[in-house]
């Protein structure tokens, strides 16, 4: 297996990977709809190819998994700098083989060759597999975020 940065004529390919993951996040409570969002993940894809923030893994010449990350978009003066791995994705039939460990790695290393003190992800509070495969790779909890829904019993007849 080899770990590299893809070319734009991948994205497709990997932006079916991605709308697969979004689909099955749904059962971890996800709010991304994977089909209509393909077109945007897709130009999200062919921008960080661009930029050099997408690696790959293929074996047998195949993509088998996929990561993209960048800079934090944070707006607000911090006292570090941390980059973002925004995505991992490795094919069903294939995690728990080390792929996504080789991918996150690779990441890790490519952003501290830009500079960045730290890396910060996420992961849905009830994936319980990404949270222990996160807490393996040495991440701890930074940040939680809450959520509410605004939806009452009495909302759900469609009024409201």
């Amino acid at each position: 297996m080899t770990i590299e940065p893809p070319d734009t004529a991948a994205a497709g390919e990997i932006a079916e990977l991605w709308v697969e993951l979004a689909r099955d996040q749904r059962a971890f409570g996800s709010h991304f709809r994977a089909e209509p969002n393909r077109a945007t993940i897709r130009e999200a894809i062919v921008r960080d190819i661009v930029a050099g923030g997408l690696l790959v893994a293929r074996e047998d010449g195949a993509i088998v998994g996929f990561v993209m990350f960048g800079p934090e978009s944070e707006r607000f003066e911090q006292d570090v700098s941390r980059g973002i791995v925004r995505n991992i994705v490795v094919r069903p039939e294939r995690r728990n083989e080390g792929i996504g460990t080789e991918l996150l790695a690779a990441a890790e290393h490519e952003l501290a060759a830009a500079g960045f003190d730290a890396v910060v992800l996420s992961a849905l509070a009830d994936n319980e597999a990404a949270r222990r495969f996160y807490a393996r790779a040495g991440y701890e909890p930074h940040r939680i975020d809450f959520e509410k829904s605004l939806e009452s019993d009495s909302d759900k007849s469609g009024r409201g």
